[in-house]
């Protein structure tokens, strides 16, 4: 039916408009309060739609790092455990060498002295086999080949290069060290002070060089957990802001709502009023 169909008074038809008016805020603020926002499309507001979706799109991408970022943090740690294992077995060496040291200044025997060769060279192996043991998701910083890179941004511009140290036997330079471990050590280099003194000597370097890649590993699990954190407060920013220009205030919007009530009961009052001049004519009849 054409609007020109029907005939309205000049002021049923300015409530009529106004009532329609009041049913679309009605709409509108009912959607707010239900969804919690004000903005729910870029036909409310295109400006504050369009930067809140970047806003939260970033949040996104940001927060997929932070998985990246806590598996470099668990390699680091698998690393450190090692790097304190090794160094665990390193003293345990310098156990045989002090024994060996009380050896020389009493009567002992071949087989004696054996049997701490035996156990030196089974305490280098085992420095060998936890080497490889302190892998995590196939990367070993315990290694030289060991490398991993931890992104921080979205673009892949600000990163973390972590790179791993031979950590076996030889790589530490621990005396007498093999790839396996064994018929490196013999009596005789434990039955000789000068031979004592250049495997301690070997075993202080060990340390040393542990103790400095051990602080490499420190400040590189420092920077990641630092950047996980910034990482984490930059989500929660941009989620904010993004909030701030889209959510809806819900005091507000109740208060609105209870006020579009209010202004649509007064217009259907209104609407009836003004019809009581065309319901007069019924009286002719």
């Amino acid at each position: 039916m054409a609007i020109g169909d029907i005939s309205l008074t000049s002021s049923m038809r300015s409530n009529l408009v106004s009532l329609q008016q009041t049913e679309g805020l009605l709409s509108r603020t009912q959607e707010r309060l239900s969804t919690g926002k004000k903005v729910n499309s870029a036909l409310d507001n295109p400006t504050n739609f369009f930067a809140a979706r970047a806003h939260n799109s970033r949040a996104g991408m940001l927060d997929g790092l932070k998985d990246s970022i806590s598996e470099g943090i668990q390699t680091v740690k698998a690393a450190d455990s090692g790097v304190t294992a090794i160094s665990t077995l390193i003293e345990s060496i310098r156990g045989v060498v002090t024994q060996a040291r009380s050896a020389l200044n009493s009567t002992t025997s071949a087989s004696e002295l054996g049997g701490l060769a035996t156990q030196y060279n089974e305490l280098v192996r085992q420095i060998n086999n936890t080497q490889v043991d302190a892998s995590y998701k196939g990367v070993n910083f315990l290694k030289d080949t060991g490398t991993l890179t931890v992104n921080f941004n979205e673009e892949a511009t600000t990163t973390l290069i972590m790179n791993g140290f031979s950590s076996n036997a030889s790589g530490l330079a621990v005396s007498g060290g093999t790839a396996t471990g064994s018929g490196s050590i013999t009596s005789g280099n434990l039955s000789s002070a000068s031979g004592l003194n250049s495997i301690e000597s070997s075993l202080n370097s060990a340390l040393a060089t542990l103790r400095t890649e051990s602080a490499k590993l420190a400040a590189n699990l420092s920077v990641l957990s630092t950047r996980q954190q910034f990482i984490t407060d930059m989500v929660n920013t941009l989620q904010s802001g993004a909030g701030t220009l889209v959510n809806a205030d819900t005091n507000e919007e109740g208060a609105n709502m209870l006020l579009l009530q209010t202004r649509q009961q007064l217009g259907v009052t209104s609407l009836s009023l003004a019809s009581q001049a065309a319901q007069s004519v019924l009286r002719l009849f």
